[in-house]
């Protein structure tokens, strides 16, 4: 079993960065894919961004050129840094990581909250 904590969220105004961090209890190094997504009220949970082992990315339209996922493998942490954060970026982020063979595995979710 892997325990997955975001934090970082916060309300903060369009034009603004935020750096959300999601630690793992358990090393990160053999994940297959790790990943955060987010969900609005209404809305399906969407993919924000993933990262696939060898190094790949995956971004949705929406966020590509203003989001960078990153990983740091040496204190088991994922990061999503983001930068000119729209009002339509609100919602609940959560980190995924997948470990073939192990689990699927999710964090409780943080809130970003971007005003106009």
């Amino acid at each position: 079993q892997v325990q997955l904590v975001e934090s970082g969220g916060g309300l903060v105004q369009a034009g603004g960065s935020l750096r959300l961090s999601c630690t793992a209890s358990k090393s990160i190094s053999l994940s297959n894919r790790m990943g955060w997504y987010r969900q609005s009220p209404g809305k399906l949970r969407e993919l924000v961004a993933q990262l696939i082992s060898g190094g790949s990315t995956n971004y949705a339209d929406s966020v590509k050129g203003r989001f960078t996922i990153s990983r740091d493998n040496s204190k088991n942490t994922m990061y999503l840094q983001m930068n000119s954060l729209k009002p339509e970026d609100t919602a609940l982020y959560y980190c995924n990581i997948l470990i073939l063979g192990v689990g699927n595995y999710w964090g409780q979710g943080t809130q970003v909250t971007v005003s106009s």
